[in-house]
């Protein structure tokens, strides 16, 4: 039961990656360190509602 959601930028809220999560053994919200494009560096990532 794998389900896409959207990885959003904390410091400058663009959208930038899709994933998909296993919604059964991850209950919690996904956070993830990734490059933002906008923000020229590596930023914490997390998933929107």
């Amino acid at each position: 039961m794998r389900e896409k959601v959207i990885l959003v930028c904390t410091e400058c809220l663009s959208r930038n990656y899709t994933v998909y999560k296993n919604k059964r053994t991850n209950v919690k919200r996904l956070e993830l360190n990734k490059y933002c494009k906008r923000c020229g560096k590596h930023t914490l990532h997390r998933e929107s509602k």
